[in-house]
Formats: structure tokens, C-alpha cells, sequence
């Protein structure tokens, strides 16, 4: 049997923004995850297109996700669209986050943000 779709977003649950000690999950960074056979695609948004650490989350993606028995290819896709916003962490991200002094203030998204 194949990996399923709930099996690769706990994994990628796991993986956590190198800056901040949040699951990408959480922060709102993952856009979508298909599983084809045995490959898996996972469409991945960032902060800002000059983010630090794109490739570093890409390739722990990646790693993680050839773990799963059933996986032989893993595609990480970056996708801009629609763009990240506060308005995307989670509850749970929030809550880690204020722990560390770090506040995420969410606005609602609006035409005017796209």
C-alpha cells in the first residue's frame, strides 16, 4: 500500500522553520500535498521571496518525506499565489510564537492584499 495524504502532512508537520521554532504547518507555509503512486507533491509558499531559508525547508522536505515507505520521488513546488499573510498562522503557531515574545497580528485577507 502507498503512502497516503494524512501520512505525509504529519510528516510534514515535523518540519519546523529553521528562525522559528514552528512547524511550517503552522505558520501557514504549506498550499497543498498530492500523492500521485508513489510520488508525492508538496506546494510551499514563503514569508517573502527573499526568505533565508527556502532551500533549507525545501531539502528538509524532501528528506523527511523519502523517508516514508511507499515514497520513490518527492516534488517540493514553490508557489506565490495566493501570497502569505499573518492572516495564515495558525492559532497553535501564535500561541508558540507569543511564547517567545514574537506577536503575529492577522489581517483579514482582502482584494486590496492580492
Amino acid at each position: 500500500m502507498g503512502v497516503t495524504v494524512d501520512q505525509v502532512w504529519r510528516v510534514l508537520q515535523t518540519v519546523e522553520d529553521p528562525e522559528l521554532p514552528v512547524s511550517i504547518v503552522d505558520l501557514g507555509l504549506v498550499r497543498g500535498v498530492r500523492v500521485e503512486g508513489d510520488g508525492v507533491t508538496v506546494e510551499v509558499t514563503f514569508t517573502a521571496m527573499g526568505c533565508p531559508c527556502m532551500e533549507w525547508i525545501r531539502e528538509d522536505i524532501q528528506t523527511r518525506l523519502a523517508r516514508l515507505p511507499g515514497v520513490g520521488r518527492v516534488d517540493v513546488r514553490v508557489v506565490w499565489d495566493p501570497p502569505w499573510t499573518p492572516a495564515d498562522v495558525r492559532p497553535t503557531a501564535r500561541e508558540a510564537l507569543a511564547r517567545y515574545g514574537v506577536v503575529v497580528r492577522a489581517r483579514a485577507r482582502s482584494r486590496r492584499d492580492l
